[in-house]
Order: structure tokens, then sequence, then C-alpha cells
């Protein structure tokens, strides 16, 4: 969500969309409202809101446009800001939100629901009996109601490449914004809620954080402690996994796996396989919705100079005795795989158990037998699974002092 703090256009004038001709002045009278294309050149309107539809024409830049309401499709990053909005046309065309300025707001697209018939019932007769006597009644009872803890804020820092961040009313793109705020502004989160996808500086969540006001932040663009979900508000579902291929998941993990070994000394190799076998090839819940391909965890709210922020999960824990409960673990978000990569480095050579396995960064097998040996993993096949992962997919090749 590029959420800069934009001014209104001035007058406009209706264009048909498509081929770029003046409409008709039926046209113009149409009911909608009137925006502007803000895009590099071209524009392509669909026949649903989504990027895999059919283009049934263009927009150019500076085109007027009239929108005749707006329904929720899939996100979209443009010049404007990054949303779910798409607005339907005159035309029945669908063109992203993401591309257009308007002054007004744009209303939902109204869907009306078919209504069931009503059931014809016989009537029931009047019973002939006289009814039971009332029991006498019992006295009134005063309700108990459960103290209330008054609920701590959390101080959190607006963190923003994108320019300036709106506050709004709701948790969604398309809510009124109340004010703006600079990149470095402090903001007091009390909860947080499900809403509209955003994709920004600290990371891509559907995560909105409730300030003390009753306002809404995105969390994509605020580093902040870990903050619990508000009292009536629905999770957020289960993200599909990621679809990437090993090859293009490797090509992406070799730059951050590499500096890594500059950085910290742990083999590129190492790195790389490790993230397969932890994350599922980028998989996993924490890698894809959060970007944490080793499982590493906030301490008490904290998370280190790498990581962006913390999210709470549900997870089921064991003892050593074999008795298993559910508890609440907070593990650390990151802005991108590179930084995750490197976070994992600075992890092992600052833990002072793996500090035998820094004898040996130009080693990998003999570098990942020694963090197995000091503990990191209790699976028993751990040092095999990396290593096959390492012969099988030729990682060796990304060691940068061969």
């Amino acid at each position: 969500m590029s959420q800069y703090a934009r001014r209104c256009a001035g007058p406009l004038l209706v264009i048909a969309v498509g081929a770029g001709l003046v409409a008709p002045p039926a046209a113009a009278n149409a009911a909608g409202v009137s925006a502007t294309i803000d895009v590099h050149r071209t524009l392509k309107v669909r026949s649903a809101p989504s990027l895999a539809a059919k283009v049934v024409g263009t927009v150019r830049d500076g085109q007027k446009i009239t929108a005749v309401c707006a329904v929720t499709g899939q996100g979209v990053r443009g010049s404007v800001r990054t949303t779910t909005q798409w607005d339907k046309l005159s035309n029945g065309g669908y063109v992203t939100h993401a591309y257009v300025r308007s002054g007004k707001t744009i209303t939902r697209c109204v869907t009306k629901s078919p209504q069931a018939d009503t059931v014809k019932t016989k009537p029931v007769p009047k019973p002939t009996a006289k009814p039971p006597a009332k029991p006498p009644a019992k006295p009134p009872t005063k309700p108990t109601t459960k103290p209330t803890v008054p609920v701590v804020p959390k101080v959190g820092t607006v963190s923003s490449g994108d320019g300036r961040v709106n506050v709004r009313t709701g948790p969604s793109t398309t809510a009124p914004v109340v004010r703006v705020l600079d990149t470095g502004a402090k903001v007091q989160g009390v909860c947080y809620v499900t809403g509209s996808l955003v994709k920004g500086t600290v990371r891509a969540t559907t995560q909105w954080n409730r300030l003390t006001d009753g306002s809404y932040i995105s969390h994509a663009y605020v580093v902040t402690p870990a903050l619990t979900l508000c009292p009536g508000a629905v999770p957020a579902p289960s993200t599909p996994a990621t679809t990437v291929t090993p090859e293009q998941f490797i090509k992406t993990a070799v730059p951050g796996a590499q500096r890594g070994w500059r950085e910290y000394g742990v083999p590129a190799s190492v790195t790389i396989a490790q993230a397969i076998l932890e994350s599922g090839w980028g998989r996993s819940g924490l890698a894809s919705v959060d970007g944490n391909y080793f499982g590493i965890k906030c301490q008490s709210g904290r998370y280190g100079t790498l990581a962006s922020g913390c999210h709470d999960y549900r997870t089921q824990e064991c003892t050593k005795a074999g008795t298993c409960f559910t508890t609440t673990a907070s593990f650390r978000t990151y802005a991108s795989m590179t930084h995750s990569f490197r976070d994992h480095g600075s992890f092992l050579r600052v833990n002072p158990r793996y500090a035998g396995a820094f004898n040996y960064t130009t080693s990998a097998n003999s570098f990942i037998w020694k963090v197995w040996k000091a503990g990191y993993a209790t699976d028993p096949h751990y040092y095999t699974k990396v290593t096959t992962l390492m012969v099988q997919q030729n990682l060796y090749r990304y060691d940068t002092w061969k």
C-alpha cells in the first residue's frame, strides 16, 4: 500500500474506456464517481476484478473515467496505492484502484441475494385445556461481572519507504483517512484485527493494528512488539502455500546465504539446505507470511536488528517426558529472505553453544555436524537430511571460498 497523502483532482471530463474516444453526452450523465488514471502508459480494463481476467479494453495515463461502484478483487500494487479494490466502469469492465485517483469515495457495488419463498403452514388449533399455573417468580439476582484488565498499549514505530502512511477509521485501504504519519512516528497499538492485504516496507500482511484512539494502521508499515488479537476479531485464514520450483527457491536464496557467510561465517550451502528443510521450500506459514525460514523466535518482545517485528502463533510443544500442551509462541518477522538468512547466521554466531562449528567455516559438512551435535535439532536424522539436500541440489557450488 503506497499510502501517500494526495490532493484531489480538479473538474473531470468523462472519456470512453478502451478505444480512448470521447464519450457521447449520455455517457457523461451516467451515475458514478469521476476519476483520473495515473499509470506510466496504459492500464488494461478487464472483464472481472483479477489480473487473470480477460482484457476488454485499455485506458491511458491522465484519462478520465467514471467509476460506477467498487468491488474487492486481486491485490495490486500501483503508482497511487496498494489495494484489493477494483472499480467497475460504466461499460461493465473493471480497473484496479491502485492506478486511480478520485476526489470522492467510490461506493461499494450492491449485490442482491435471492429471497426464500414463504413457507405456508397449517394453523395450529388452540388448546382447550387450561395452561398450568405459573410458578412463583424468583427474586432477581444481580449479574456478576468480571473485573476488566486494563490493556497496556505497545509503542511501535512507523517505517515507510513509500511516503507518508495513512491512519484510517477501519482495517481497510478504502476506509476514510483520519490522519497521516511520517516514517519514524510513534504509535500506540492495543491489539490487531484482520483486514485488507497491504504490501509495505516492513512486510506484506493482512494485519491492521488498532490504536488507542480506535483508529487503524496497517502492520505492513509498523515495527512493534507483538500485539494480541482484538476481542471478538476473527483471526486471519491460513495462507496458501507458496508455489515456487526448487530452482526458483535456490536462485532467490543464494544472495542472502552468501552474504550470511561473508558476515558471520556460516557456509552458504548449509544455510540454503537448512532453509529448504525447515521451511519446506518456503511453503511453511512462517516463511510465506512472515519471511521466517528457520523458526527463530522473539525473546520477551525483542527481535534484534535484522528482524522487523514479532508474530504470535498457537503452537503445540512437548516436554522431555512426552507431555504435550498448547501454548503461544512469538516468532520473528522479516522484510525479506536475505534478512532472515542473515539473522540465522547471527543467531549461530552469537550463541556460545555453536562456537565449535566456526572452526569449520570452509568445511560445510563439518560445520553442520558440529551445529547438530551442539543441540540445534532433536531429529536424530537432521544431519543426514541436511547433507543429503546439499548433495542432491549441488549446493556446495555456492560456497564462495571455493
